[in-house]
């Protein structure tokens, strides 16, 4: 079972990737990864960092033999990275999901700021959404390839 209380991420390969707010566009990639990105109550800077590198080394670019060998960093693509607490939620019990597990959002902002710019040294582009913004989210999922992360899996 995954841990209530963890960074978690849904990467998903893309072709192309973009995010609106208001309608007006705020970031967009060509090939690379989008990431969905919430946070926990209980989550630190180094859940973050772990994610962040995972996401950037994660082997789900296919290679000359068509294998999944090659990260978005061998790649040179993109990294969409859009906050979403709702990844937090749980949903066991009744019929709405409580989200009592994720982060006060001054606090999700700054892990999520701090995982996007464990991010930028790569030299990949990133872009991202607006933190607590109502976004519309497009992207054409390559594969389709999704991957599920908790940080508190990754050690």
């Amino acid at each position: 079972m995954i841990s209530s209380r963890a960074v978690r991420a849904v990467v998903q390969r893309a072709s192309e990737a973009s995010v609106r707010v208001a309608g007006e566009e705020v970031g967009r990639i060509g090939p690379g990864l989008v990431v969905l990105l919430g946070v926990g109550k209980d989550d630190s800077e180094r859940d973050a960092e772990i994610l962040a590198e995972k996401v950037l080394n994660l082997r789900v670019f296919a290679d000359e033999a068509g294998q999944m060998n090659r990260s978005v960093v061998d790649e040179g693509g993109g990294l969409l990275v859009i906050s979403q607490f709702t990844l937090m939620g749980d949903a066991r019990k009744g019929r709405r999901p409580s989200y009592i597990e994720a982060a006060p959002p001054e606090e999700a902002e700054r892990l999520y700021s701090h995982f996007v710019e464990r991010l930028r040294p790569s030299g990949l582009e990133v872009a991202t959404g607006v933190f607590r913004a109502m976004m519309d989210v497009a992207l054409v999922n390559q594969g389709p390839v999704t991957i599920l992360l908790d940080s508190r899996r990754l050690f």
